[in-house]
Parts: structure tokens; sequence; C-alpha cells
């Protein structure tokens, strides 16, 4: 049985809570993008708090096996499970208050929070399992990124220099941690501005999925996967070089597509400061 078939057999089960509005099929199944290593990730939306005993119940219907079962933190209430046939999902709870607050304050108040930006990201990729008609209405909300959340994005995260500055130390002492970590994320601010030049709400916090970002991205620097992933398994010093290039390619496009950006001239200087060594 595919995973898609699995999530609408789950969705039936949880649609019979008069508390649950709806349910949507997030994550990898709901792009197309699944392998062999993939779960199901479903979003279920209430229209007042989940019991213990909701939430355990389509589980115990199909004699599934819990994994995690994650008390109410940070307005969602979460938890993973096993099918009997050894299919993992994962759930995400919320109040439909919380989505659509959520969704307010990214779209309308352009917050960049990544995990509000995760929940509006599931919602415009997903796919309704259940209650077509809230789904349809949460789609069209986050139908259209505001242009000043993707100025925010790309301010916020083209901001690289206050550490980036020590990358020639770290590698003359062979702090390998440090600036492996720094490595790390510096790529991370990298897709941070990709996603806001894009016009793209952030999927996951940490990138999953980044090979597909050449595919999504219409605007990325040239052979963009094959040298984000060559950072980490090429020679280091190599590597500090092509995240350099990949740094300065990423600004040009900034200034290409948004000239009138009033902090590019700031940041232009600040780029290329290493910090000195000392001569004395």
């Amino acid at each position: 049985m595919r995973l898609k078939d699995i999530a609408i057999n789950m969705a039936s089960i949880y649609q019979q809570n008069p508390k649950i509005e709806a349910v949507l099929l997030a994550g990898s199944v709901s792009r197309g993008w699944e392998d062999k290593h993939s779960d199901i990730e479903l979003n279920i939306f209430w229209s007042e708090p989940p019991t213990d005993e909701d939430r355990m119940h389509p589980i115990q219907t199909i004699n599934g096996s819990v994994i995690d079962f994650h008390p109410f933190e940070e307005e969602e209430w979460a938890e993973s499970y096993l099918t009997p046939e050894n299919v993992k999902l994962e759930i995400s709870s919320f109040l439909t208050s919380t989505a659509e607050t959520w969704i307010n304050d990214v779209v309308n108040e352009f917050d960049m929070d990544y995990g509000k930006q995760c929940m509006v990201s599931s919602i415009y990729y997903g796919r309704s399992l259940y209650g077509d008609q809230l789904i349809n209405k949460l789609k069209r909300k986050v139908q259209i990124y505001p242009a000043e959340l993707a100025e925010k994005m790309i301010e916020e995260n083209l901001a690289l220099w206050y550490r980036w500055n020590n990358r020639k130390a770290l590698l003359d002492r062979k702090d390998w941690l440090m600036l492996y970590d720094l490595m790390g994320s510096v790529q991370k601010k990298l897709m941070g501005v990709l996603f806001g030049l894009n016009k793209l709400y952030i999927h996951h916090p940490s990138f999953k999925w980044m090979h597909k970002y050449s595919e999504i991205f219409s605007i990325k620097p040239e052979n963009m996967d094959e040298r984000f992933s060559a950072i980490f398994i090429g020679d280091v010093h190599n590597s500090v070089q092509e995240l350099e290039l990949l740094i300065h390619e990423v600004f040009l496009l900034v200034e290409k597509h948004n000239p009138h950006l009033e902090f590019l001239k700031l940041y232009k200087g600040k780029l290329d400061f290493v910090r000195p060594e000392n001569k004395v």
C-alpha cells in the first residue's frame, strides 16, 4: 500500500472525531518527494483542545505502536507512531484558531518565525484529506507571499559577518568543530536568503530535502546543488573558498532582483571583512 493510501485511511479514522475540522497531508508525501525513509506527516486541525484519549484513539484503532507522545507545547500537540506494517506517522495537531493566528502573523505581520512558516508552508503545499472547505480557506490566505516578508528574510539572513569574519583564524588553528559549525550556519543563512528571494515559505527549520531546492528555486546560484553538497565533503580550504564565492553570488542575486534594498550598501562592505592577524 502506498503512503498516500495509508494517509487517506488514517484520515478516515481521525474525521470520526467531531472536534476535528480538517486533516491535511503534509511533508514529502504531499509533494511527491517520498523515498524509502519517508514517514507520513498529518496536520490535524481541532475546534477545541484534544484530550489524550482523543489523540490515542486513532493509534489504538489500528493497533499502532507509540514512539513519542508529547504534551501541549508551543501551541501544538505532537505524537508519532508506527502502523502494524511498520509505517511511521508524524502527527501535528493545532487548534484551527492557532493556525489562523499563525497565518496572520506570517502573511500580514511578516513574522519570520520558522515554526510558523513551516505551518504555512504545509498549508500551501499540503493536500486536504478531510475538511476541504476549511483547508481551501486557509490556502487562499497563504497564496501570496508578501514582499515585506521576503525583504525581512533577506536582511536578517544576509548579515553573515558576525562570525564569518573568523573563518581564516579557525582554518589556521585547525578548530574543525567550530569551523564546520560556522560553515553549516552560513549555509543555513544563505538558504534563508534564497527562500526569501524566491518568495517561498520555509518548509523545514533545518532545510530538509536540500537536493530539491535547485528544482523549486527560480533564483539561485549556478550549479547550486552540487556546490552546496560539496561543502562538507571536499578539502576544507577549498570548501571555505567555495562558500565565499557562494556568499558573493547570492549577494549579487539580491542586488539584481532587489536593488532598492537600503541595507545592501552597508552589507557589501562587511561581507569581505576578515579578522586581522596580529603583526606584533
